[in-house]
């Protein structure tokens, strides 16, 4: 069953800087990614049903960022709905981040279970994405670390229990769940998947283009 999208819905964007894409350097501070083609898409198709929507993520946050933020970014908007895309820095923060370390699979699923818990008592609807890197190859750069394939399969090792973890809790709270790693996955193996993302984590503009297909099909 989808989401009913009436006149007046509050959406909030939850997550990373996949989510983020630029929003502070936006006019309607919905970034340049999958959030802006969704509302765009949206009003398109649904000009009298206006929707207001929010965008809150921010760039290299992981479920503690989002977790000390998450009455003031996303509780206090009252929404209707909000969509969670958090994990790549979950997965990469030990690698990425002099003072990170790794985050263990039950850290990740009771943090966000802690993010979860005030929406679904309020009554929020929820569309959870998937966390997702894809298989490109080579070494390309994060920051100040090289990223190349021996690091990437280690993070497809951390990050396969995270993506079960996303979808224990969408079963748990009934939430819509996005599929995106599977969805990234086959579209990878059809064209390739430095055409979805060029550094394994960051969309491209094809990439954002399926994010918002997929998530405007959970919604009616």
């Amino acid at each position: 069953m989808t989401i009913a999208l009436r006149p007046g819905t509050t959406v909030v964007f939850a997550g990373d800087s996949i989510t983020d894409s630029q929003r502070l350097d936006s006019e309607d501070g919905l970034g340049f990614g999958y959030p802006l083609r969704v509302a765009g898409e949206w009003h398109f198709r649904h000009p009298d049903r206006p929707v207001n929507w929010l965008n809150t993520g921010i760039g290299g946050h992981k479920v503690s960022d989002l977790e000390a933020r998450w009455q003031t970014d996303v509780l206090d908007a009252r929404p209707d709905v909000v969509s969670i895309l958090v994990g790549a820095n979950d997965m990469g923060w030990h690698t990425i981040d002099p003072d990170g370390r790794v985050i263990p699979a039950e850290e990740f699923a009771a943090g966000y279970d802690r993010l979860l818990a005030p929406l679904a008592e309020a009554g929020t609807e929820l569309i959870l994405i998937e966390p997702f890197l894809l298989p490109i190859s080579g070494t390309v750069m994060a920051g100040p670390a090289p990223i190349d394939d021996a690091v990437r399969k280690a993070w497809r090792t951390d990050l396969d229990p995270k993506i079960q973890v996303v979808r224990e809790l969408a079963r748990t709270y009934g939430a819509h769940l996005l599929p995106a790693d599977g969805m990234f996955a086959e579209l990878a193996a059809a064209s390739g998947p430095e055409h979805w993302s060029a550094d394994g984590v960051h969309p491209t503009p094809a990439g954002h283009a399926a994010l918002a297909a997929a998530w405007l099909r959970l919604v009616a």
